[in-house]
């Protein structure tokens, strides 16, 4: 259950008379309705009411949705209202001889009555319109229907705007009573079902009028008031608790991955085993095969050259099987190309082309555009990777041919496990975001290739990445 369902339950169970206990003392709710009746006579003949306001409206069987105790009553909020009113039509302006309260001015329950702008008014209108004590305004359209806010110490003149509702509680009648009821499922299943309009949904007076409202005695009243306001603050403090247990839940699987990928490239992920051939062999067959590519015109006397790593550089120890290298020593990188839009099509004509993040979704590549003029072009095999905008996403190229922009690179490796490189790519996503330059994040070749990589002997490798996809399938269970 979360808080706004035990809120809900609480609500419910207050309006039932199960919240606090009934007392056979109290004056019955039948007893304040007559009280109510004799003050809105009274107010007729000083012709503050009109006859009509007498009028009642009965509540049929079928309206009533649940039992309540003998002592109290189910009664229209017309009866407990002497006015249920729209409001002052007028701009609002930076100055003014009265306040305009809008919709928008109640946040959380609360006004801000510095930031509530001004409006000008009759005399008259002042008179109908001026916001007092006790007032319950009702949002009568849009998106916040039925949003309630009940005025309380007021020390402005104010009055309030055509889209609220205005409630007027009888002075036998406990108004903070009334403004817990229009927080109940009971008040908001029959708002909606009051509410009428195609465009937005809207509430008007007769519907507010007819809701039916489960009255308890004065006294019980209060004593209910007094119950809700001591335990909202306990629902408010388990709702932020539980706000950050899902947080929690939600961020977990990401934090496993992330601890798990840490470990992984520490060498505490698996265990070493001395029969490994050591990293150091690996990069002597490494250099062996890059002198041969340079022999046969495929890689450059540059590609060759070796960027020691200084001990600034090296963030955490590693086994002694393995060894620092800088990641560009063990891969080949393409950078994209960017094409006009002449040059691209969508008809299925020439070899793939992607252009960034929106082509990658979970590991797979969405081809959408193809290209007959293709300048940098991925291998099937390649591990593609965004470096503009949306960095780090990455998806194997198993298409064939495609032509990438400058918004993905191309990795492939030297003897080294591309999964393994690919693991280390996804913790380094964090470090390589803070190296992104300008407004549009990006990494350029130098921020991946400098990268200081923890190489393990090649059998590690697979050792290592085997068991990081037997974990993150279990958490992704979860």
């Amino acid at each position: 259950m979360n808080a706004q369902q035990l809120k809900n339950a609480i609500l419910q169970e207050a309006i039932e008379g199960r919240l606090v206990p009934q007392d056979p003392n109290d004056e019955p709710a039948s007893a304040l309705l007559a009280r109510i009746r004799k003050e809105k006579e009274r107010l007729v003949k000083e012709g503050k009411l009109k006859k009509k306001d007498l009028e009642v409206n009965p509540i049929s069987e079928d309206e009533i949705p649940f039992e309540i105790p003998e002592s109290w009553e189910w009664v229209r909020l017309s009866i407990l209202s002497s006015a249920i009113h729209y409001g002052f039509t007028a701009s609002a302006a930076p100055a003014g001889n009265a306040k305009l309260l809008r919709i928008t001015d109640i946040q959380d329950d609360k006004v801000d009555w510095k930031s509530v702008p001004f409006c000008t008014t009759k005399e008259k209108d002042l008179i109908s319109y001026q916001l007092k004590n006790r007032d319950i305004l009702i949002a009568r359209t849009g998106g916040t229907i039925g949003k309630t806010y009940i005025v309380r110490q007021l020390d402005e003149v104010a009055v309030f705007a055509s889209y609220l509702i205005r409630v007027i509680p009888m002075e036998e009648v406990n108004e903070e009573f009334l403004k817990l009821f229009m927080m109940t499922p009971c008040y908001w299943k029959q708002l909606t079902d009051a509410s009428s309009g195609t465009g937005q949904p809207n509430v008007n007076g007769q519907s507010l009028s007819n809701l039916i409202v489960p009255l308890p005695p004065l006294a019980e009243q209060k004593r209910i008031v007094e119950k809700i306001e001591k335990l909202l603050p306990k629902i408010e403090k388990y709702g932020k608790a539980q706000d950050e247990l899902n947080k929690l839940n939600e961020e977990l699987p990401e934090r496993l991955k992330k601890s798990i990928l840490q470990e992984a490239i520490e060498g505490r992920l698996v265990p070493q085993d001395p029969n490994d051939e050591p990293a150091s062999v690996l990069l002597a067959k490494i250099r062996e095969e890059k002198k041969q590519l340079l022999k046969d015109g495929k890689l450059k006397k540059k590609d060759l050259e070796v960027k020691p790593i200084s001990e600034d550089e090296i963030p955490f120890e590693i086994p002694e099987s393995w060894e620092w290298v800088r990641l560009g020593s063990v891969i080949s990188l393409l950078s994209g190309r960017d094409l006009v839009p002449q040059d691209y099509n969508d008809s299925n004509h020439g070899i793939p082309y992607i252009t960034g993040a929106s082509n990658f979704d979970y590991g797979q590549l969405l081809i959408n555009r193809w290209t007959e003029k293709p300048m940098t072009v991925s291998k099937k095999g390649d591990l593609l990777i965004t470096c503009k905008g949306t960095i780090g996403t990455m998806a194997y190229n198993e298409v064939g041919e495609i032509h990438i922009a400058r918004q993905v690179m191309a990795i492939n490796s030297f003897c080294v496990n591309l999964d393994y490189i690919k693991y280390f790519l996804m913790r380094q996503v964090y470090e390589l975001e803070k190296k992104a330059k300008s407004i549009i994040p990006g990494i350029s070749r130098e921020d991946l290739l400098d990268s200081s990589f923890p190489l393990p002997p090649l059998v590690e490798q697979h050792r290592i990445v085997a068991r990081i996809e037997q974990l993150f399938k279990k958490i992704d269970k979860l």
